[in-house]
């Protein structure tokens, strides 16, 4: 999130000293999914969620400033601080996970990972109806965040399982949210989900994942997948953290500016790093 220091002689739609936010664009209704009735997965938006459209800059967003298109731009409303504007896209791909979950009323959910994406999802389902929530998280503080922030188990994954099961007097979890993103945790996801629950891939494992097909169609899960988000999830959620009833502020515990970025890279890169969400400050 920003500041417009400029704009082209064409853009009507901001202003200099505007408060604004780096999103996606509307569907582009040119290509060929938006031309037979596929708008929410327009390729045009997707290359730009993905930073392969034409105009992604080469060397990504940690600059002093950046020139990005006026359709990306969202305008950030006062009632939004900058630690609210930088947390806004983050976000908004878990709104756009729980929108795709189809949750009820009620329904029990397990969010399986506690990194920023997992507690985010965590409060996304938190307001569109979850009952009890679990987080599942080998991280004690991690844990002990996730219940802060509202969920109402937080349990290491050894014991995940039991804990579910004795929730739901054997049944498991009505929905599942894969926020962890490694291989391993595709197949546990799905152990915890009941039959004809819905498991939902959020996290993106970077190798291969070992399921047991057999027990996935044994149960009916109905499984859904979430990448990115669409321009109309970037309103909604700016409207959650708005009226705070999506909140990201408990999340950050580190920022740092542009000098010591390279030290925050290899510290996450080295595994058993203890931070939850690391923000840059490259005007400091």
């Amino acid at each position: 999130s920003g500041t417009v220091s400029a704009v082209a002689s064409d853009v009507d739609r901001f202003s200099e000293g505007d408060r604004v936010a780096v999103a996606v664009p509307p569907s582009c209704g040119h290509c060929e999914a938006c031309r037979t009735g596929n708008s929410p997965w327009c390729e045009t938006v997707f290359a730009m969620a993905t930073g392969r459209d034409a105009a992604a800059p080469p060397h990504g967003g940690f600059a002093p400033s950046i020139a990005v298109s006026d359709r990306r731009l969202v305008h950030v409303p006062d009632s939004l601080d900058d630690i609210d504007g930088a947390l806004l896209e983050p976000a908004t791909i878990c709104v756009h996970a729980v929108r795709r979950a189809g949750i009820r009323l009620g329904d029990l959910v397990v969010v399986v990972g506690a990194g920023p994406i997992g507690l985010l999802t965590l409060g996304a389902a938190r307001i569109a109806g979850a009952g009890r929530t679990v987080v599942v998280e080998p991280n004690s503080a991690r844990r002990e965040l996730a219940l802060s922030i509202g969920a109402t188990h937080a349990v290491d994954p050894e014991g995940a399982r039991e804990l579910i099961a004795e929730l739901t007097r054997g049944q498991l979890a009505d929905v599942v949210f894969e926020c962890a993103g490694i291989g391993p945790t595709v197949q546990a996801s799905a152990e915890l989900t009941r039959r004809g629950g819905t498991l939902v891939l959020v996290g993106v494992a970077s190798g291969t994942a070992t399921i047991i097909p057999a027990m996935w169609v044994v149960k009916e899960i109905n499984v859904e997948a979430a990448i990115a988000y669409t321009h109309d999830d970037f309103d909604l959620t700016i409207g959650l953290i708005a009226e705070g009833r999506l909140a990201v502020k408990p999340l950050p515990d580190q920022t740092t500016d542009l000098a010591g970025l390279g030290a925050v890279f290899e510290e996450l890169a080295a595994g058993g790093s203890q931070r939850t969400k690391v923000l840059v400050d490259p005007s400091s």
